[in-house]
């Protein structure tokens, strides 16, 4: 009797919950790379990269501990294209009798996956990943009741749960959160740190020759790849973060530099999406640098607030919310998405800086996402679905259990409400304060209106104005709709005709 475990590109853990469950001697491990999982949107060939290598390698780690290995290559012959065309021939390989896999972070692989015993004529087990400090049934106990789901008590309950940052019951400094510190315009400098850089070893560049020959007019470069692909590299990666980058973490978080696109940010959220490092592995060696002395305390609660918290969080609500949370649309948007998301191509500075650096990098950081392409989109009134499988495939670490609830929920405010308490919608005055993008523009950041003016400014009072009704009940946005009253009917079509013009004069 031959068990078959099928692991997926995102489930590159030794700890995976179906390696546990199966005994080495009687089981073959089924890893594939298929074209369906390629393409279903159109990802930035270095994300395609990163997981394939990573896969590969990851195969090869298996191996040597063991393991029975059946890995298909993307350009293997008789290749299906599909997971479940894969699974199927794996099966018919080996003869079968069961077949296991760890759950999938998305309901469109879910959903599939739960018709693959009656496809496949054998049992198929799926069992909950438990990589995670809160299982579904955690938050469901968490959520249960609640009038309105809020990441901070959420995050509290993960502190006191792990430990982390405590002292006794209390939290580490007598506040569960110091985000009010780590707002500051970014300094900037000539020796700002970079991320540990891995260049691509044999096997990674024969990765990197395939994607080139399979996707020659792909989205993103490929030009000076530079992503872990193994365990040890995403640890040497860490340990670099702590050691160059964490003790200035929190101040500038925030902040975008042109020629600085990481500042002190980590960029360990790829390793820990595919499964390289884990969250309390890492969160652990973050509290222990600060324990040491050379971590200040908001540094340390602000990066473990985004892996406990906010990471464990939209998770939750991700599942919590079914398979067609990422087709909510509250606020009625239909734009289609402007050409230049795909292109980089645009006079306004900070879009092309953003843009272009995800390009370059298949890498922004999380204001750069949520302030600059998100709040644009926003305040545009582009389609949210849209933007969520732009945002799906353009980023190495956006899979769709953490990137729909970002985009669909944080960023568009497409569920109304549900994940965060207000939409995060601002005018150029924002970008103008946190980065040096406005300096440099075509768009005059301090004007108000008219051509030449910051499309930001011009498309702000008319996002306001267009959703007074929704938002005049709502305590973090009723201030806003207040202003926009006392300036009267007269100015509010004026501020109309004005954003009109201004998405007509960007081809929108």
């Amino acid at each position: 009797m031959t068990d078959l475990v099928l692991i997926l590109g995102d489930q590159l853990s030794d700890s995976l919950s179906s390696l546990r469950r199966c005994d080495p001697s009687q089981t073959v491990v089924l890893m594939a790379e298929v074209m369906g999982e390629a393409t279903y949107v159109r990802h930035h060939r270095k994300k395609i990269v990163l997981v394939l290598a990573a896969m590969r390698h990851f195969a090869a780690r298996l191996r040597a501990a063991g393991w029975r290995v059946d890995y298909v290559a993307l350009d293997d012959e008789g290749n299906t294209g599909t997971l479940g065309g894969e699974l199927e021939r794996a099966v018919r390989r080996h003869g079968a009798s069961a077949v296991f896999l760890t759950e999938p972070g998305e309901w469109r692989l879910k959903l599939e996956a739960d018709g693959w015993a009656a496809a496949l004529g054998v049992p198929v087990t799926v069992i909950e990943d438990d990589r995670f400090i809160a299982s579904h049934a955690d938050f469901e106990t968490w959520a249960e009741g609640r009038k309105a789901l809020r990441m901070e008590f959420f995050y509290r309950e993960m502190r006191r749960r792990t430990g982390l940052l405590m002292e006794g019951e209390a939290p580490a400094g007598g506040r569960w959160n110091f985000d009010a510190e780590n707002r500051a315009p970014p300094a900037g400098g000539l020796f700002l740190p970079e991320p540990l850089r891995h260049d691509p070893d044999a096997g990674t560049q024969a990765v990197l020759e395939m994607v080139a020959r399979r996707f020659p007019d792909g989205f993103g470069s490929l030009d000076d790849f530079r992503f872990a692909v193994t365990r040890e590299q995403a640890q040497a990666s860490l340990a670099h973060f702590l050691e160059v980058a964490l003790p200035r973490f929190g101040d500038d978080q925030d902040g975008m530099l042109q020629a600085s696109p990481y500042l002190h940010h980590a960029v360990l959220s790829p390793y820990l999406n595919i499964g390289l490092l884990e969250p309390l592995e890492v969160c652990k060696a973050v509290e222990t640098a600060w324990r040491r002395g050379g971590v200040p305390l908001n540094a340390a609660e602000g990066f473990i607030r985004q892996v406990i918290g906010w990471r464990e969080y939209v998770r939750g609500v991700y599942w919590r919310e079914g398979p067609a949370y990422v087709f909510r649309n509250a606020l009625e948007a239909r734009r289609p998405l402007p050409d230049f998301y795909w292109t980089g191509q645009t006079d306004m500075a900070c879009l092309k800086a953003a843009i272009g650096q995800t390009l370059d990098l298949a890498y922004a950081h999380h204001i750069q996402r949520l302030m600059v392409t998100g709040n644009f989109a926003l305040l545009a009134g582009v389609d949210p679905h849209v933007l969520h499988e732009w945002y799906l495939g353009a980023y190495a670490d956006a899979f769709e259990w953490v990137e729909a609830p970002n985009t669909i929920g944080m960023s568009q405010y497409a569920d109304g409400g549900l994940l965060g308490s207000k939409p995060y919608a601002a005018s150029g005055s924002y970008i103008n304060r946190m980065s040096d993008y406005c300096a440099g523009c075509a768009y005059d950041v301090k004007a108000r209106s008219g051509t030449g003016a910051c499309p930001f400014n011009r498309l702000y009072w008319d996002f306001i104005d267009r959703h007074a009704t929704r938002f005049a009940s709502n305590p973090r946005m009723a201030q806003s709709v207040r202003t926009l009253e006392r300036m009267g009917e007269d100015r509010r079509q004026e501020l109309r005709a004005d954003a009109a013009a201004c998405l007509a004069e960007l081809g929108l």
